[in-house]
């Protein structure tokens, strides 16, 4: 009996002690279990908070505050900086326009003024094309331009379209643009060391004033500019370029009245060589005895600069007279046929209503317009932008055509 009683105590025993370790194992197996969960919750938070945080980063709060957050705010104010910069160029955009707008009124009172008319009648009836031909081929634009204009409007547009002023507007805009647009890309001043550039242009269409306001502006750009006083048979041109020279602060090479131009520009570029300058402007005669001589006497220069720098010039520039109308034309090609031209200078265009003759010359001579002079100041000889001058030139024409 007591035998028995002994052996049960021990099994009961042995059996408390089982269940005593099977409770602690699973109080450890539930500790162990809920960490794991709270490290994967951890885990799987940070990565959700992060999104917001940045959120709200890009969000200011009301008030223009936003959470104080040093690294991510110095991003953001970055941002802040750039942003106006559209608005920048916008504005620079608005200044050229409402400039070229200035110089065109005179143009924008003739031929445009005409097209206004003829679109700004209250129904536009099947007689547009005879008369929208008539405006364009006797305005001074050119027949070849004038005639692409027609054609676009003429085939590119539909009979139901032909009845809408803004339509016709749009397409005479966009055709525009394209003719101006030759491909060339912008010129590169420090392409060469020295840069020489050639002018050429007949007496009185502002070629020397060109080259001083060029020099004045390059000059203010930092670059060191030396004039070439070439054109030795007009009067007083070395003159009136050394006044040009002082305002701009540039040196001047300049020879004898009636000497040779190709020893003046010559020693002109050999000593932007030798001095490192930065840019060398060569001015050249624009009249002799006959067209001959003077292309002859052109042909010469060149050869004569290339010997003192191989390879110069580097551009050739023709300066034309707008108030000259088609004969502006007539002269680029002339000078065109006898010598490389690769960029033309368009000046007075403020003082006549002639200035689309921009539009003809491009067409013609698929050479680029670099320059044109709106006014007599310095700042009046602006860089062309083609599509600042087809906005001024017709600005308005769809507010014009629904009055």
């Amino acid at each position: 009996m007591v035998r028995e009683l002994v052996t049960l105590v021990v099994v009961l025993s042995v059996v408390g002690l089982f269940i005593l370790l099977l409770r602690r194992a699973g109080e450890n197996s539930r500790s162990r279990s809920s960490k794991s969960v709270q490290e994967r919750v951890v885990g799987t938070a940070a990565p959700e908070r992060a999104p917001r945080e940045r959120k709200r980063k890009r969000k200011p709060q009301p008030g223009g505050k936003r959470p104080p957050a040093p690294e991510p705010e110095e991003e953001e104010e970055d941002e802040d900086d750039d942003a106006p910069a559209p608005a920048a160029r916008e504005a620079a955009d608005d200044e050229t326009t409402e400039a070229f707008k200035a110089g065109l009124a005179k143009t924008r009172g003739g031929f445009v003024a005409k097209l206004g008319k003829l679109f700004g009648k209250k129904k536009i009836d099947a007689d547009v094309l005879p008369a929208l031909e008539e405006v364009l081929f006797t305005a001074d634009i050119g027949p070849r331009a004038a005639d692409r204009i027609f054609e676009s409007v003429k085939k590119g547009l539909g009979k139901d379209d032909l009845a809408d002023a803004p339509k016709i507007w749009a397409k005479i805009r966009a055709t525009s643009t394209a003719i101006l647009d030759v491909g060339a890309p912008p010129v590169d001043w420090s392409a060469k060391k020295p840069f020489v550039l050639l002018v050429l242009g007949v007496n009185g269409v502002g070629k020397t004033t060109t080259i001083g306001k060029l020099a004045a502006l390059l000059a203010g750009q930092g670059k060191r500019v030396i004039l070439a006083a070439g054109d030795t048979f007009r009067a007083a041109a070395a003159e009136q370029l050394e006044v040009w020279a002082k305002r701009a602060g540039c040196p001047v090479v300049r020879g004898k009245e009636g000497g040779d131009p190709s020893s003046v520009i010559f020693d002109a570029v050999k000593r932007g060589v030798d001095e490192g300058a930065d840019l060398v402007i060569c001015d050249t005669a624009g009249r002799l005895h006959t067209k001959t001589d003077l292309m002859d006497e052109l042909k010469k220069v060149r050869r004569v600069i290339d010997k003192a720098m191989p390879g110069a010039p580097h551009e050739t520039w023709m300066v034309l007279d707008a108030t000259t109308g088609q004969n502006a034309i007539t002269q680029a090609k002339t000078f065109k046929d006898a010598m490389e031209i690769t960029g033309i200078v368009i000046t007075k265009l403020d003082g006549s209503a002639k200035g689309g003759v921009i539009l003809g010359i491009c067409d013609e001579l698929k050479v680029p317009v670099r320059y044109i002079g709106v006014g007599e100041k310095l700042e009046d000889l602006r860089p062309f932008d083609p599509a600042a001058f087809v906005a001024a030139l017709y600005d308005d024409t769809d507010i014009a055509a629904a009055e």
